[in-house]
């Protein structure tokens, strides 16, 4: 009997070692409640916080996303409905046309985005005459940049050139058909300047100016609230580009859209294709880069008028930092200059790309019907 006691209470006691429960073991019994400590409280606080996190950043993901296909939509929409893709030359009647035009009306822009062979396309080319005066260009088919009652320059006035004082002076310009329908871009927004092609990016969006940098920051050309805004022509400048800084901006957005390809310019996109182009209702302009660079939000590349030594020192100073070779490309205190630039994700820089005009093109409306 002594030793079953014995065996009785060793077997007790192993149970109290192994963690088994020494509850009287029937049925309906319960199991005492275990206490929770403070761990169990913090986990379940930080797992909650974690879920709230990823849902506030899904949400704002996703309103990125809307934010970018809008703008994005927005813009495939007017460059399929007011851009030409392959525009044709309209044929001109027997009392306009002169023997001593000669050649032919320019249609394709790709053509004339070859560093090798443009000169030998722009030779070959029909011309016009144009004449330089005090608001601008006029000539055949021109309306001539007339002053209103302010003085200032009308809006159906063209300018463009060296002299922006004007100097009377003829130019002889190729002719080539414009593949923008200003007429009707208008009716959507007035405050169109000019449609920007640079053709080594794929970047190419329709330029609008406001009287104020702020409008078109976080409005589209349609004027809707987007944050990717508007490329935007500075609202010191003239719209004519006669300015000798004139600077263009736009976003850099992370998706690639607006500016946010225009750091991807490097030397062998350069070497491609070393030009972009402001197409205008009257004129159309191509510039030739001559400089990348990274640069303060404030500085000369963001003045608009210089005297011509500091003109001068601006020039020298582009393309001392530039960060592409543009293979000897002269620029002097007689060229006008576009600055396109766009933000660095560092509130203190800028990233800019500078073009020296090359060359004017008169402009011609295509024989295409549709623009499609």
């Amino acid at each position: 009997m002594g030793s079953r006691y014995n065996d009785k209470k060793r077997e007790d006691v192993g149970r109290h070692d192994s963690g088994m429960d020494s509850y009287p073991q029937y049925p309906g019994a319960r199991r005492p409640k275990k206490k929770k400590n403070g761990g169990s409280v913090i986990s379940t606080i930080l797992l909650a916080a974690a879920i709230c996190v990823f849902a506030f950043s899904a949400y704002k993901l996703i309103g990125y996303y809307r934010e970018y296909k809008k703008g994005q939509d927005e813009y495939s929409s007017l460059e399929d409905t007011y851009t030409v893709k392959n525009p044709t030359a309209p044929v001109e009647a027997a009392s306009e046309a002169s023997s001593e035009d000669g050649g032919y009306i320019l249609t394709n822009v790709e053509q004339l985005e070859d560093p090798d062979t443009v000169e030998e396309v722009k030779a070959g080319a029909k011309t016009r005459q144009i004449t330089e005066g005090p608001n601008g260009y006029s000539g055949a088919g021109f309306s001539g940049g007339e002053t209103n009652a302010a003085g200032a320059d009308s809006t159906s006035g063209t300018a463009a050139g060296t002299d922006p004082a004007g100097s009377g002076a003829v130019e002889t310009v190729p002719m080539l058909v414009n593949p923008i329908d200003f007429d009707e871009l208008a009716k959507v927004n007035t405050e169109v300047m000019g449609w920007l092609r640079i053709g080594a990016l794929d970047i190419s969006y329709p330029v609008a100016q406001a009287a104020d940098n702020e409008y078109y920051l976080h409005r589209t050309f349609r004027r809707e609230e987007v944050f990717s805004g508007c490329i935007f022509l500075n609202c010191d400048n003239t719209k004519y580009l006669t300015d000798q800084n004139s600077i263009v901006y736009g976003h850099n957005m992370k998706d690639g859209s607006m500016f946010g390809r225009l750091k991807e310019l490097d030397q062998e996109h350069y070497n491609e294709n070393p030009y972009f182009w402001i197409f205008t209702p009257n004129l159309i302009y191509q510039y030739r880069i001559f400089s990348t660079s990274t640069v303060s939000r404030a500085g000369d590349p963001y003045r608009t008028r210089f005297s011509r030594d500091d003109f001068q020192a601006f020039i020298n100073n582009s393309q001392e930092q530039s960060g592409i070779d543009s293979h000897g490309v002269t620029v002097t205190t007689d060229d006008r200059i576009v600055t396109l630039s766009t933000c660095t994700g560092n509130d203190e820089t800028r990233f800019i790309v500078q073009g020296r005009l090359e060359q004017i093109y008169a402009s011609v409306k295509s024989a295409d019907a549709s623009f499609s």
